[in-house]
């Protein structure tokens, strides 16, 4: 007891296995920050006779004053337990159970704490690779545990809603609040348990503005080829959740400087030292960080649409120059283009459709003249196939007078429209409309047939 209290006012501990205790004078976060349905869940858990904290993200997030995206809950109750005292619950997962729990519309996550190590062998459902990656770890543990196994020491943060205390094990609030991003335990070992905390590191840095400890930075380029271990599926969720973080460009600034893009984006190089490229790229990463600042939706289709652009113009010259028409040559170099960043980074199959048409549609842009332009606004990829053309517009990758015109004609009236129409295609339109239908049976003219 006395060593409890020495923690809630001094916010030391006197034993590695003790947290750092901060009452809410030093942390600032108030019960009435935690959204309503995480309140519910603690509350319930500790009726229950559990303990139960908030925990990582969200913490990490009111300690810096922004507003959390998730609430997480963290409990010594088994999942068996956590769903007896939730009706409306589910289980999730199969070698480690989590449980979801439903307050109306919203989802909150419960996790039973988990042990970074095994607790005996016989037990042990850890298990590692010959070089230290980690593939099986399911082991449930104490808090002191949970919060070694987290990655991040500002990730290592446990809140009590119902004392309005931070719990610290790792000097997590010290890092917050001097914007250091540190890796708990030895940063190689972590690295080589999970290869793919490497990227985390990426993107935790780009989203929150954090720089990254001397000693957790390190071993990254020396660990780096382990990626390729890594299921391309799964780097491919890790990518996404780093464009689509609302901090997409300085992310994938971050991730060249630690060179973790070889076997991932290899085409960032070209792209960033290239004066055209690069441009283009700013352009599309800064609107989609922007759409997602201000709360509207990001395609990873149109993502990958972007960042895929240059290879394939590359491709498309390169079938054009084997002699192919325009068209066949802009559909093998489609293929071609997604096939090849399959073989590094396994996106679903479900994107190619809309990253084609988006493709596909840029060309068609430039037909301005008959009936191409109503046809054109009718695609029910028009607006994404816009957006791409402004982006390449400010990239300087098609010119401003192109976009200006279909920024002009989507508004116009139908007598504007027609006014804007490329004058021969209008006027042959015209004739082509005006022609006499034939009868049946009637002879055709040497004009029709000409």
């Amino acid at each position: 007891m006395i060593r409890r209290w020495l923690g809630k006012v001094l916010g030391k501990p006197s034993s590695s296995s003790e947290p750092r205790i901060f009452p809410v004078t030093q942390h600032g976060i108030r019960r009435d920050s935690i959204h309503p349905c995480a309140l519910k869940v603690t509350r319930t858990l500790k009726e229950g006779g559990y303990a139960a904290f908030v925990v990582g993200g969200a913490v990490r997030d009111l300690l810096l004053g922004r507003e959390p995206k998730d609430f997480d809950i963290a409990t010594d109750a088994s999942p068996e337990d956590v769903r007896r005292l939730f009706r409306r619950s589910r289980l999730i997962g199969r070698r480690f159970q989590i449980v979801h729990v439903y307050c109306g519309p919203d989802t909150i996550e419960v996790t039973t704490f988990r042990a970074h190590t095994p607790q005996n062998d016989e037990e042990s459902s850890r298990v590692t690779a010959e070089d230290g990656m980690l593939l099986r770890d399911n082991v449930f543990g104490s808090q002191h545990e949970d919060a070694a196994r987290r990655d991040f020491t500002v990730n290592a943060l446990y809140y009590d809603p119902e004392k309005e205390e931070v719990w610290d094990y790792h000097d997590g609030v010290a890092d917050a609040r001097k914007k250091v991003l540190r890796m708990i335990g030895d940063p190689t070992t972590r690295y080589r348990e999970d290869p793919v905390r490497m990227l985390r590191v990426t993107r935790f840095a780009a989203k929150l503005d954090f720089h990254i400890a001397p000693d957790t930075r390190a071993p990254i380029s020396s660990l780096a080829p382990m990626l390729e271990r890594i299921p391309a599926a799964r780097l491919f969720d890790e990518m996404m959740k780093l464009l689509l973080s609302g901090h997409a460009e300085r992310g994938l600034h971050q991730l060249r400087a630690e060179g973790l893009h070889h076997g991932i984006l290899p085409m960032l190089d070209a792209v960033l030292d290239d004066p055209g490229r690069k441009h283009f790229l700013h352009a599309s990463l800064h609107d989609t960080d922007e759409r997602i600042r201000h709360g509207q939706s990001a395609s990873p289709a149109f993502m990958l649409a972007c960042l895929l652009w240059f290879d394939l113009q590359t491709q498309w010259q390169k079938y054009r120059d084997s002699g192919l028409s325009e068209q066949q040559a802009m559909y093998e170099a489609m293929d071609d283009t997604l096939e090849r960043q399959r073989e590094m980074l396994a996106f679903p199959r479900r994107l190619d459709g809309t990253i084609k048409e988006i493709w596909s549609l840029q060309p068609r842009f430039e037909q301005r003249g008959g009936s191409r332009p109503y046809r054109l606004l009718d695609h029910p990829r028009f607006r994404a196939g816009y957006d791409f053309l402004t982006l390449r517009t400010r990239g300087e990758d098609a010119p401003a007078e192109l976009s200006d015109w279909w920024d002009r004609f989507q508004d116009a009236s139908e007598d504007e429209r027609t006014a804007m129409l490329l004058p021969a295609t209008v006027s042959a339109t015209k004739r082509r409309r005006k022609r006499p239908r034939r009868k049946p049976g009637e002879a055709s003219t040497p004009s029709e047939n000409a």
